[in-house]
């Protein structure tokens, strides 16, 4: 998943990039609203984790203005404010799920996957294209039947993939999804990453089934 994570703790705001960036997320991190907003409205996300207590415009002003902008994306507030109350008031700003600090990150990980799915009703169960099965859930990728071991990014670029069936992903397509915001992709950067997953998916096997469209991007089957 594409993530947006809003916060300011200057020790939390990192851990929690490293470790959604570990479990194959692409993640932008900023630490004030007014940046949020604008990071929101440049791109697309499929889930928003947004502190409440940001300086300056905090979290329950930046869910209404981007609920108030037809912004959708679904929203996951993390605050140290346990009290109903305070649930309260951050759903009815239009926040989907709430997580009190502190907070084990197994259970942050739990809730962006359900609101992954909640997001696009389309998700299925699992894709399969040729021979490959890739499960969103599980976050695995088979291969006639064998598990094949792929690293946070890879994974991303086959689900990616995988999700399109066996029509073409440009080149442009897949930096923008499996990068963050900041990064300077290169064209080797995306080359590198082809070619691991290519030692994968395609060479412990007879045939090939991540195919290169010249000039154009990559596709299963």
């Amino acid at each position: 998943m594409r993530l947006l994570l809003v916060e300011d703790d200057p020790d939390l705001g990192p851990l929690l990039l490293a470790r959604l960036q570990e479990e194959g997320h692409v993640a932008d991190l900023v630490a004030d609203g007014e940046e949020a907003l604008w990071l929101a409205g440049e791109q697309d996300y499929d889930v928003v984790v947004l502190d409440v207590d940001l300086p300056g415009r905090d979290g329950i002003d930046v869910c209404r203005t981007l609920r108030a902008g037809g912004d959708h994306t679904p929203v996951l507030m993390l605050t140290g404010r346990g009290a109903l109350a305070h649930r309260v008031e951050g759903l009815d700003a239009g926040a989907d799920d709430y997580l009190p600090k502190p907070f084990h990150l197994a259970e942050l990980e739990a809730r962006l996957r359900a609101l992954g799915r909640r997001a696009d009703r389309a998700v299925q169960l699992r894709y399969e294209v040729a021979d490959v099965v890739v499960d969103p859930t599980a976050r695995t990728v088979t291969r006639q039947g064998g598990d094949v071991p792929l690293a946070g990014r890879e994974y991303a670029l086959v689900e990616l993939l995988a999700r399109h069936g066996g029509r073409v992903v440009s080149r442009d397509t897949i930096a923008a999804t499996l990068w963050d915001f900041a990064s300077d992709v290169t064209d080797n950067a995306l080359d590198v990453l082809v070619s691991g997953v290519r030692g994968k998916l395609d060479r412990p096997f007879d045939t090939s089934v991540l195919r290169t469209v010249r000039g154009v991007g990559y596709r299963l089957g």
